[in-house]
């Protein structure tokens, strides 16, 4: 408990809160904080008019059902499935489509890059994507696909989506 005391002490100093704040409000939340309770975190933390202390948490992805994570050669041979069917049905005038290394690369010019590749360690393949940001999709054996578990979203739906949106013209990639 002393570490953490010790931590909250140089907190304000590295957050650069105005000396005001400083004096009034730290002993109160370092003691709500310096005792040993068997109370849960989120009800030791103190709120007043003065200053919000607040629990983090991320809206973390769903639980991993180990029983369904894939050997390493099916899980090489669905990838590359997915990734070979991408590049035959990707069709795009006007834009460069590379694949080497078992990265499959969609360079839209000024509209942004596309970049999937297959992550062997945690059986996923990646992608990259200029409107929604980075996506980590795992095989779902139920749904035949594969999913990125924050969202829920199918790989060749997203795709086809936002490439839709970037382009202005439909394309069909399931």
């Amino acid at each position: 408990m002393a570490t953490a005391t010790r931590f909250l002490r140089r907190l304000p100093r590295s957050l650069k809160l105005p000396p005001t704040l400083l004096r009034s409000n730290v002993p109160r939340v370092l003691s709500s904080f310096a005792h040993k309770t068997n109370e849960p975190f989120e009800s030791r933390i103190r709120h007043d008019s003065s200053i919000i202390i607040r629990s983090f948490s991320s809206q973390g992805p769903a639980p991993i059902d180990y029983s369904s994570i894939l050997q390493e050669d099916e899980f090489h041979r669905l990838a590359n499935v997915t990734i070979n069917n991408l590049l035959e049905k990707i069709e795009i005038d006007g834009f460069d489509i590379d694949y080497g290394n078992e990265v499959l690369t969609l360079k839209l010019g000024s509209l942004g890059t596309y970049v999937l590749n297959k992550q062997t360690p945690n059986r996923q393949i990646w992608m990259s994507s200029p409107v929604s940001g980075p996506s980590r999709f795992d095989w779902d054996r139920d749904a035949n696909a594969w999913i990125y578990r924050r969202t829920e979203a199918k790989l060749h739906e997203l795709l086809e989506e936002e490439l839709e949106n970037l382009c202005g013209e439909p394309i069909q990639l399931s």
